[in-house]
């Protein structure tokens, strides 16, 4: 099966095999369909495989959303009305007990607030097409696993109720503060929480067979509530409800790379790359991970990014002046290794031989 390839300029061809993972991954039929977009100082490069066509092919992010909507909450801040050491409970009265009124925006953010990845009721929440506000109120009444900034446990839940917040203080949905808070101002045209307003047929269909359980693990009975459905694909989860191209990925991580001002101020931009508790914690920004282990073996330590389980992901290295975005439709614990981490391995080697 023959890849789209578009080289923006000749230096592009300094990335040649880089995608050789996905390539023979697609070809054997074990991945249906992939985009991998790369860029280094002025040199970019694309490739699509399979069902995906273009560096516009728009696929389920997943967790991917995260930064996104962390990118959203700090315009808060930025515009004066929010802090990251502010209290919860301060702006969700509901949040109380068992040492919620510990827990900072930073904690949120930062995957340090004691919140879990997911609820008890996940699985019956989805399958019964529960709203957010029912999400939402689980979350307030969850036990935290930890005294507020002494761990690191990954959270959507943390990012759920930052988003909460930002939406009772902005008075919008989520949907429409990132789309004119962080989308719009950065031309990322595909982009959308949620639908958008397309069709399902418009966009990357999951391998859903290999999901992860929470998203119905190719159960037979999912098929209302997994990752393709409509309810989960407009639902909008701020924890992995986001859509978006190759194309649109990268010019979010390229406005951290070199921040414009567009969305957030450069010193905030700045904040959300730094480690926001000890080493012994955990290496993580708001709503990004840090280092090498959430980027390339291959990256500086100073490197950004984030995966999503649906089989994608995304970094940039200040160093080297590079971002790399691979969009798959291969869940990312349907294989081990996942074809992106090796060609994200193998742009990143290639990136530091140039």
């Amino acid at each position: 099966m023959m890849s789209n390839r578009v080289e923006v300029i000749d230096q592009a061809s300094s990335f040649d095999g880089v995608a050789r993972a996905i390539e023979e991954s697609v070809q054997s039929g074990q991945m249906k369909a992939a985009v991998m977009m790369v860029r280094h100082r002025d040199a970019d490069a694309w490739w699509a495989f399979g069902e995906a066509k273009s560096a516009d092919s728009v696929f389920l992010l997943a967790s991917i959303t995260k930064p996104m909507v962390a990118a959203a909450v700090m315009t808060l801040c930025d515009a004066g009305e929010l802090r990251l050491d502010d209290r919860v409970e301060a702006f969700l009265p509901e949040f109380r007990g068992n040492n919620r009124n510990l827990v900072t925006i930073r904690h949120l953010l930062s995957h340090a607030s004691g919140l879990p990845d997911q609820l008890p009721e996940n699985r019956q929440l989805r399958s019964s097409h529960a709203g957010l506000d029912a999400f939402v109120a689980g979350a307030m009444r969850v036990p935290l696993a930890f005294s507020p900034g002494s761990k690191f446990l990954y959270s959507s839940m943390g990012i759920l109720l930052a988003s909460e917040i930002a939406v009772r203080i902005s008075g919008m949905p989520m949907k429409r503060l990132i789309n004119d808070r962080v989308f719009g101002p950065l031309g990322m045209q595909s982009a959308s929480l949620g639908l958008g307003g397309r069709a399902l047929s418009m966009l990357m269909r999951c391998q859903t067979e290999q999901a992860a359980a929470e998203a119905g693990a190719g159960d037979t009975n999912s098929a209302t509530w997994d990752w393709n459905s409509r309810y989960w694909r407009d639902l909008g989860a701020p924890w992995g409800g986001a859509h978006g191209s190759a194309s649109d990925v990268v010019k979010f991580f390229t406005d951290f790379l070199h921040p414009s001002g567009k969305v957030l101020k450069p010193a905030t931009a700045a904040e959300m790359l730094q480690r926001q508790f000890s080493p012994a914690v955990v290496s993580r920004g708001l709503g990004f991970g840090l280092g090498r282990s959430n980027t390339s073996r291959y990256c500086s330590g100073d490197a950004f990014g984030h995966t999503g389980s649906t089989g994608t992901l995304a970094w940039a290295d200040p160093k080297s002046q590079a971002i790399c975005v691979v969009l798959t439709t291969l869940p990312s614990g349907g294989v081990d290794p996942h074809p992106r981490q090796a060609a994200s391995d193998a742009y990143a080697n290639r990136i530091r031989q140039i």
